[in-house]
């Protein structure tokens, strides 16, 4: 008869395919230990059923369109930062995505995000990113600029895309279908893969200009308006990344520069 032990590492190492038929092999094992192994192996194919549900549900609008050749989600990250671009990215994924977990980038632990750019990166049809910069942002808004580097995004994909699914807006001269979807980050898996794209390659920037910037704390608020970014803006001004129409509140001498 085999371990406990030895039954524990099998069940942990073992593909979530192979789960079942290990549930059912050790099934008749009566020992309160084994038991409980077979309950954890339960909740975790329970969960993955959860999962493999909510990612087909993150589909309803892919389905719906489905007789279009590429459909492209589209979202943004940085609108609201006192510093730093505002990042948009296009993706369109494989009419069949098996890519788990993919959810609005808020929703989702760094590393996991991290881990999601990698799958998406590989598996996706194809995916542009557009950054707009801080100067931009005072010189247009922040509206026209964040409409700006989704044009640029949809822009830089390898592929024309023939519908366009966005978060809520209808980006002015693109001459595609496009189909806004209120909260789409969390309704539409393509969305939710766009704003997982723009989400990591926007912090991966402002972590490696903090390292220019360390008195910001950009590394960890990504250009947000968190204690530390404000206490240093008031205490040292700002720097040339900052968006002086951000900042009037905190640096009132911006609105002579």
């Amino acid at each position: 008869m085999e371990k406990i032990a030895e039954i524990k590492a099998v069940l942990e190492s073992a593909d979530i395919a192979e789960l079942p038929f290990l549930l059912e092999q050790y099934a008749s094992d009566e020992r309160a230990g084994v038991k409980k192994l077979l309950e954890k192996g339960q909740k975790k194919l329970d969960a993955y059923a959860a999962e493999l549900e909510r990612t087909e549900n993150m589909k309803i609008y892919e389905r719906k369109y489905w007789d279009y050749s590429y459909i492209c989600g589209i979202d943004e990250v940085g609108r609201g930062p006192l510093a730093g671009p505002v990042v948009a990215a296009a993706v369109i994924l494989p009419k069949e995505c098996n890519i788990l977990y993919i959810n609005d980038s808020k929703q989702l632990t760094e590393q996991k995000r991290e881990e999601l750019y990698d799958q998406i990166m590989e598996q996706a049809v194809a995916v542009g990113v557009g950054i707009v910069s801080q100067e931009r942002i005072d010189e247009i808004n922040i509206l026209q600029a964040t409409f700006e580097a989704m044009r640029q995004a949809v822009g830089k994909l390898s592929v024309t895309p023939d519908l366009l699914l966005n978060d809520a807006v209808t980006i002015p001269e693109l001459p595609m279908k496009q189909v806004p979807i209120i909260k789409g980050d969390a309704k539409s898996i393509s969305i939710a893969a766009a704003s997982i794209i723009a989400k990591v390659t926007r912090d991966r920037m402002m972590v490696e200009l903090d390292r220019f910037y360390p008195e910001y704390g950009f590394a960890g608020n990504k250009g947000y308006g968190s204690q530390v970014h404000i206490q240093a803006l008031k205490e040292i001004g700002p720097c040339k990344l900052h968006r002086r129409t951000f900042i009037k509140n905190f640096c009132p001498e911006t609105e002579q520069e």
